[in-house]
């Protein structure tokens, strides 16, 4: 176990992460003037992102006729007497 004092964790936080993420360090220790206030662990399972875009995939189907009215939603969105 690690410890470092916060002026040191915030100039080398990513070497810090670096050193949980690889296993080099089990955790590090963050300190203020001595005093243990913060701990800094590695995830036990990494969250995954590689479901976030296209997730509702063949879910839905967008109708063809969604476009059909743009025109008159966007004079909604005119400011007053601008048409």
């Amino acid at each position: 176990m690690k410890i470092v004092q916060i002026y040191e964790a915030k100039t080398h936080l990513s070497k810090l992460i670096e050193a949980v993420e690889k296993g080099s360090e089990k955790e590090i220790i963050i300190a203020r003037h001595g005093c243990p206030v913060a701990r800094l662990v590695g995830l036990e399972e990494p969250i995954s992102s590689e479901n976030r875009i296209g997730v509702a995939k063949g879910i839905f189907s967008v109708p063809p006729e969604i476009d059909g009215e743009n025109e008159q939603i966007a004079v909604l969105f005119q400011e007053p007497g601008q048409e």
